[in-house]
């Protein structure tokens, strides 16, 4: 069965114009909770035949169906998140006269605490470009990608929309537009300004095509660069760099994060850098901080 009968597909529109519309949800999560949700409505089709007639037991075979593909506990976590979100909705359209996703409880999440590079390991990443190979006329390029991931943790979706418009280097910022179109303004070191200006006067002129655009890092082609191309970039790297650790782009945004807080910076200004709309996202990383704080401890104490 590959088609959702109307009523199903009606009400999966309804609710997708409600993301889009009331909750403004980024696009990538709408895509998600689409396909998760499809999924959903595939399996109560089969199952309980119309809407209004799905139960708690339907929905926890379901459930059941998901945990036995080894689904990770977030995936998870996500898939019961738009369950009860659907349901809800229905119940505020008037579209159906009970929830029976009411007692369904979101799974207790792993404690998750992310790769972070040490300082140390940081330099080297930073400095590999150049170091190792200086001919590629790409390395000035690579090294104020490197540095501005460090310099500001924003995400790599971000990084590769970045507009050469939303640069305010002589003001020490940078204006970035987050999940949910969210805008925030980042500050940004004097390393990272220094290469991101070479960048911009040299190389970046020979790489701008009619239809390039505004956009800071370009592709051979005079494109802006893929999320993957910046992942294959961050891989190669990190093996001249000799960096053991498993890492991505990502793993910039939590360093930048951990050597913040570190250094004794205060977590809601962390909070308004990463653009984190909660500050519970942002407390993740004063575990790591914690675990810092106590090897430090074991390290230098008398009595550790």
């Amino acid at each position: 069965m590959h088609t959702l009968h109307s009523l199903f597909r009606s009400a999966l529109e309804n609710f997708v114009n409600y993301m889009l519309i009331e909750r403004n949800f980024a696009r990538n999560t709408r895509e998600a909770y689409i396909n998760d949700l499809k999924r959903y409505l595939f399996f109560m089709q089969e199952c309980a035949g119309q809407i209004g007639f799905i139960t708690p037991h339907q929905i926890e075979q379901f459930i059941g169906e998901l945990h036995a593909t080894g689904l990770e506990t977030s995936s998870m976590a996500r898939n019961i998140s738009v369950i009860r979100s659907f349901h809800k909705f229905l119940m505020i359209e008037h579209a159906v006269d009970k929830n029976p996703s009411e007692n369904l409880h979101l799974p207790k999440q792993s404690r998750y605490l992310p790769t972070v590079l040490t300082i140390d390991e940081t330099m080297r990443l930073l400095e590999v470009p150049l170091a190792t190979t200086p001919q590629s006329k790409y390395c000035t390029r690579d090294r104020a990608l490197l540095e501005m991931l460090y310099a500001t943790g924003i995400r790599v979706s971000e990084l590769v929309n970045l507009q050469q418009q939303s640069l305010y280097l002589e003001a020490g910022f940078v204006r970035v537009f987050g999940k949910g179109s969210k805008e925030r303004l980042v500050p940004v070191g004097s390393s990272a300004i220094t290469w991101i200006n070479q960048y911009r006067a040299g190389l970046r002129l020979s790489l701008v095509k009619r239809d390039s655009d505004d956009y800071l890092f370009l592709n051979s082609r005079g494109k802006k660069l893929s999320r993957m191309a910046i992942y294959n970039m961050v891989q190669h790297y990190a093996q001249l760099a000799e960096i053991e650790k498993n890492i991505s782009p990502h793993t910039f945004r939590h360093t930048f994060a951990t050597h913040l807080l570190e250094g004794g910076a205060d977590l809601r200004a962390v909070q308004e850098m990463l653009g984190h709309s909660s500050i519970v996202t942002t407390q993740i990383y004063t575990h790591i901080d914690r675990s810092f704080i106590k090897e430090v401890h074991k390290t230098f104490h008398p009595r550790g």
